[in-house]
């Protein structure tokens, strides 16, 4: 059972998502993690600092807090990540202005899912 304060709520504004949400409009799945925290941390970390335009750092022994920058617009929106024990992330992903966000939180979660499952995809060896 998942306790919801563990990140901030969603407004009633559709340009946020959150995997602690009740409501479809706001609502994605947690990300995939490496199976305990320390490992669900490292990978998060090794994600986010291939992305362009993202600063962010840890915020006590199992949050994560983002800033993602548009590129044109220079938009922020600030992404917040909660690790498990057992690995899982929480995500929760809000735009800091406006009220419609064009679905630009749900794609980023989504692409950092792919991510993080592209990097826990064991590498295929040769074939002899």
């Amino acid at each position: 059972m998942s306790d919801t304060r563990l990140l901030a709520p969603c407004p009633s504004s559709p340009n946020c998502v959150s995997s602690l949400a009740d409501d479809d409009r706001h609502k994605v799945a947690p990300l995939p993690g490496a199976g305990n925290r320390a490992d669900s941390l490292a990978l998060l970390d090794a994600v986010l600092r291939d992305w362009p335009r993202v600063s962010h750092r840890a915020v006590g022994p199992a949050r994560v807090e983002a800033r993602f920058t548009t590129r044109i617009l220079r938009f922020v929106d600030d992404v917040t990540f909660y690790v498990h024990e057992d690995g899982v992330i929480e995500v929760r992903s809000a735009s800091r202005i406006g009220y419609w966000d064009l679905g630009a939180n749900r794609r980023r979660v989504e692409d950092l899912r792919e991510q993080l499952e592209a990097r826990l995809q064991p590498t295929p060896r040769p074939a002899s």
